[in-house]
C-alpha cells in the first residue's frame, strides 16, 4: 500500500458517495457507490477482503495506487454518479453496458416554437424530452420513419419563430408532404404543438389515447364538411391502429411496466427489455454486458439497471427483473428519484408475469449466442487480417494500433489533414484527430504530411509516463501514410527526427493500392482477395472521409462568409436577419430584391446595394 493510499483510507468520510480506484498511471480501474464511504472502502483492504469483493475485483486491489471519491447526501445521489463515471471511464474491473456511450435517443426539442426531432446521443438538460435509450440505431429510424408519416415534422435546423415568416419559399419535403411547412406559416404554432404532443403520447406508447384524439379531429372536420383533412386524419388514425394490432404480444395487465429477461455466456451477458405501456408490448430491446468475471446474475442485473435507468427517457411505475436483487432498496430509491413517483421493483414468481420473464430471458439467450457467434467470426478474420499485414510489411508482431493520415485540399486552400485509429482491426472514432494545416502555403501534400505528423508525434513525448496526456496520445504499431513513395519518406523523416525509429511507417498508394515503405521503390502488393487488402483499404477510406467531412466545413464556413460577412451595410445584427431567413449562402444568391427588401431591418435601398453586391 503507497503511502498516499494510505492516507487516504484515513481520511475517508462516514458519508454516502463514489470510489474511484486509480492505477499508478491514473487510470480508473474500478468504481463503486458506498452508505459509508469509510466502512466500505476500508473493507476491500482488511483481512478477509474475499468475502467483500467478487474475485474479479480482487483482482484490482493489488493495483491501486491511490482513491479518489466524491461525496454525496444520498445513496441515490451516489447510484446516479456511480451510472455516470461508469460510462465516462470504462473501467476494467466494472460490470459495464457494452458500447454503452453509442446508444441513441429520440430528441424533441421542446424550447423551440416549433420543435425538432432528432436522433442524438447526447443528454443536455436543455428542456427538451428525451425517449431511450435505443439498443441501435436501426431502431431509431424505424421509431422515427413511423411518426414521420403520421404527423409531419421539421427536420431544418432554421430558427423559426411564430408569427415570424422564415423562407421566402418552401423546401422539397413541404411538396411531398413529410414537413407542414412552418418556415412559411403554412401550420400555426398551436396546431403544430398538437401534433408533436401526440407525438409524445405515442413515443410512450399511448397509441391508443393518441387513436382516440384523431377520431375526434376527425369527427369535427367531417362535421364542418373539411373532408380532405377528414381523410387524411382517417388514414393517420388506420395508420396508428396498424401500429398498434402490430404489436401482438399484448401484456398481461393494463399497468406500464418493463420485463427485464437474463442470460449469461461466461463473461458476457444479454438483457431483453420489454417495455409495456397501456397493456401492449411497445418496445423490444436488447443490451449486451461485458466484463463480468465471476460476478453473480444478480450483480450483474443491478448493474445494468443504474446504468440503463438513469438516463432513461422515461421510467415505468413497475420493473420486473428475474431475481432478487442485493441492493434493491437502493434502486428502488434511484427509480422513483428518475420518475418522481413510487416504483416497485418485483420478482415474478407465478402466472403470466413469470411467463413474460421467461419470454425475455429466451430472446435475451438468443440474442447473445447470434453476438457472441459474429463477434467471434469477425475476431477470427480480423486476427488473420492483422497477421497477413504484418507478415507482408515484413513487421515482427501484428500491429494491434494502426494509425492512417490523409490530407484534404482543394487548390491550396483550406488544406486539413486527417487521423484515424484502428485497434485491433476496429475503429477507435473517439481517438479520431483533425489538424487545420497552419505552416503550408499552396498545393504541398508532403509538407503538409510533415506538419500533421510533427504536432501529433510531439504530443506523444509532451506527456509523462502514466499521464493523461500520454494515454491520449499512445503510440501506434504501424503508421500508414495515404500517398506513395514520397509521402511515405516523408513521414519517416519526421518520425526520425523525433527519435521514433521504431515505429513501422508505410505509404499507400490510391490507383494500384499497392504499399511503400519509405527509400524502397518496390511496392508490396497484397492479393486481391486478402483480408489485410481489406483492411488497409477500410483505413485509407476512413481517413479520406474523416479529412474530407471536415474540409467541407471549414469551405461552407468560408463560403457563408463570403456571402454574409461583405454584404455592404450589414453588421451583426442584420446579419443575424438574413441568416434566420435565407439559411444558406445559396438560397440568399437566389433570392429576388422584394425577398431581400421583406427581411426586417433592411430597406429597400439596402437591399438594391445588397443585390448589386451579390450579382457582381
Amino acid at each position: 500500500m503507497t503511502p498516499s493510499l494510505q492516507t487516504t483510507l484515513t481520511k475517508l468520510p462516514d458519508r454516502p458517495g463514489v470510489y474511484l480506484m486509480k492505477d499508478a498511471r491514473g487510470r480508473v480501474l474500478y468504481v463503486g457507490k458506498a452508505q459509508s464511504l469509510r466502512s466500505r472502502v476500508r473493507q476491500y483492504w482488511q483481512q478477509g477482503r474475499g468475502s467483500v469483493a467478487p474475485l474479479r475485483i480482487e483482482g484490482a486491489i493489488d493495483r491501486v495506487a491511490d482513491v479518489e471519491y466524491t461525496m454525496t447526501d444520498t445513496v441515490s445521489e451516489a447510484l446516479l454518479l456511480e451510472g455516470t463515471l461508469i460510462k465516462r471511464f470504462q473501467p476494467r474491473f466494472n460490470v459495464r453496458l457494452k458500447d454503452d456511450k453509442s446508444y441513441p435517443f429520440i430528441k424533441i426539442t421542446m424550447a423551440d416554437d416549433f420543435p425538432r426531432i432528432e436522433r442524438t446521443r447526447k443528454l443536455p438538460q436543455d428542456g427538451s424530452r428525451y425517449f431511450g435509450p435505443y439498443a441501435s440505431a436501426s431502431s431509431v429510424d424505424e421509431a422515427m420513419n413511423l411518426i414521420r408519416r403520421l404527423f409531419p415534422f421539421r427536420t431544418c435546423t432554421i430558427d423559426i419563430r411564430d408569427g415570424v415568416r422564415a423562407l421566402p419559399r418552401p423546401c422539397l419535403l413541404y411538396h411531398i408532404k413529410r414537413c407542414q411547412g412552418p418556415c412559411i406559416q403554412a401550420i400555426s404554432r398551436e396546431d403544430y404543438r398538437r401534433d408533436i404532443d401526440q407525438v409524445i403520447l405515442f413515443l410512450e406508447g399511448r397509441q391508443e389515447q393518441v387513436a382516440r384524439a384523431l377520431r375526434g379531429e376527425m369527427a369535427i372536420a367531417s362535421e364542418r364538411q373539411d373532408y380532405e383533412r377528414a381523410a387524411a386524419l382517417r388514414d393517420k388514425v388506420k395508420a396508428v391502429e396498424r401500429t398498434m394490432e402490430s404489436q401482438k404480444m399484448a401484456a398481461f395487465a393494463r399497468v406500464d411496466q418493463d420485463v427485464l429477461g437474463f442470460a449469461r455466456d461466461g463473461g458476457e451477458a444479454a438483457v431483453q427489455l420489454f417495455a409495456i405501456r397501456g397493456g401492449k408490448t411497445v418496445g423490444r430491446d436488447v443490451f449486451l454486458l461485458e466484463n463480468l468475471g465471476d460476478e453473480p446474475e444478480e450483480e450483474a442485473i443491478s448493474a445494468f439497471v443504474k446504468q440503463y435507468y438513469a438516463t432513461a427517457g422515461s421510467v415505468p411505475p413497475r420493473v420486473l427483473v428475474p431475481q432478487t436483487l442485493p441492493d434493491a432498496a437502493e434502486l428502488v430509491s434511484l427509480l422513483e428519484v428518475r420518475r418522481g413517483r413510487r416504483v416497485a421493483l418485483t420478482v415474478p414468481q407465478r402466472g403470466e408475469g413469470r411467463e413474460m420473464m421467461e419470454l425475455a430471458a429466451r430472446n435475451a439467450g438468443e440474442t447473445l449466442a447470434r453476438e457472441q457467434a459474429r463477434w467471434l467470426a469477425d475476431q477470427g478474420k480480423t486476427l488473420a487480417a492483422l497477421e497477413e499485414l504484418a507478415e507482408a510489411l515484413g513487421i515482427a508482431a501484428p500491429p494491434l494500433r494502426i494509425e492512417c493520415y490523409d490530407i484534404s485540399t482543394i487548390q491550396g486552400t483550406n488544406t486539413v489533414g486527417s487521423m484515424v485509429v484502428f485497434e485491433e482491426g476496429r475503429p477507435r472514432s473517439g481517438e479520431y484527430r483533425r489538424f487545420r494545416i497552419r505552416t503550408v502555403q499552396g498545393t504541398d501534400d508532403f509538407a503538409s504530411h510533415r506538419e500533421v505528423l510533427r504536432r501529433r508525434f510531439r504530443r506523444a513525448l509532451s506527456g509523462e509516463e502514466g499521464s493523461a496526456e500520454e494515454l491520449r496520445w499512445r503510440l501506434p504499431d504501424l503508421v500508414v501514410i495515404d500517398g506513395g513513395l514520397g509521402q511515405a519518406n516523408a513521414a519517416r523523416g519526421v518520425l526520425d527526427e523525433l527519435g521514433m525509429t521504431e515505429i513501422p511507417v508505410v505509404g499507400l498508394a490510391k490507383e494500384r493500392e499497392e504499399l511503400f515503405h519509405p527509400g524502397n521503390g518496390v511496392p508490396v502488393v497484397l492479393p486481391a482477395t486478402s483480408q489485410a487488402l481489406y483492411l488497409v483499404q477500410r483505413l485509407r477510406d476512413e481517413a479520406h472521409r474523416f479529412a474530407v467531412t471536415y474540409h467541407r466545413k471549414l469551405r461552407a464556413k468560408a463560403q457563408v462568409r463570403s456571402v454574409f460577412d461583405d454584404l455592404p451595410g450589414v453588421g451583426p445584427a442584420r446579419k443575424r436577419a438574413l441568416l434566420r431567413v435565407f439559411g444558406s449562402a445559396r438560397q440568399m444568391r437566389t433570392a429576388t430584391l422584394e425577398d431581400i427588401a421583406s427581411v426586417p431591418g433592411i430597406s429597400r435601398a439596402l437591399a438594391e446595394r445588397i443585390r448589386d453586391h451579390l450579382d457582381a
